[in-house]
Order: structure tokens, then C-alpha cells, then sequence
């Protein structure tokens, strides 16, 4: 049994912020890494600090930030963006 993948509601507006091409890549990569797997650490690393607990992706220049809830089975994306603004 895998992990299912869902997204928060910012999200999804942070996906729609980003250019279609690039948010295609970014979704690709998450059914084809994460979407399913076992074991979602493996890709990520975890966050320090005030975001402690919450995993970072890296997708090119961009990143997704993800809390894994191991009870449910479950990643949820919390936020999708540009290295350069995601973590302010």
C-alpha cells in the first residue's frame, strides 16, 4: 500500500501562479515519485527549525514543501514555489 498525494488549497494557487509548463513538470514528477510509494523520504529532506516536521522536494528550480502523515497513508503538499521565495 502507497502513499496517496494531495494538495492543500494554496497549493493548488500556487500551481496556478507557475508557469503551465513547469507545473506540468512539477505535477509529473510528483505521480511519478511520490504517487504510490513506500517510503517518501527517500526523495526529500526534511525542514529545520520554525518548519519542523514538513519535508522540501526539489524539482528544478522550484520546490515543494510536504507534510507526510504516516497514520493516513498520506502526503499533503502545502506549498509549491520558486527556490527563492518558498521558505519566507
Amino acid at each position: 500500500m502507497g502513499y496517496d498525494v494531495r494538495f492543500s488549497d494554496n497549493a493548488k494557487k500556487d500551481l496556478k501562479k507557475i508557469d503551465h509548463h513547469q507545473a506540468k513538470i512539477i505535477t509529473a514528477w510528483l505521480r511519478k515519485n511520490l504517487q504510490g510509494c513506500r517510503d517518501p523520504r527517500l526523495y526529500g529532506m526534511p525542514l529545520r527549525y520554525d518548519r519542523k516536521g514538513e519535508w522540501r522536494y526539489r524539482v528544478g528550480l522550484y520546490r515543494i514543501i510536504a507534510d507526510i502523515q504516516d497514520k493516513i497513508v498520506t502526503i499533503e503538499i502545502i506549498n509549491v514555489g520558486h527556490r527563492r521565495g518558498i521558505y519566507g
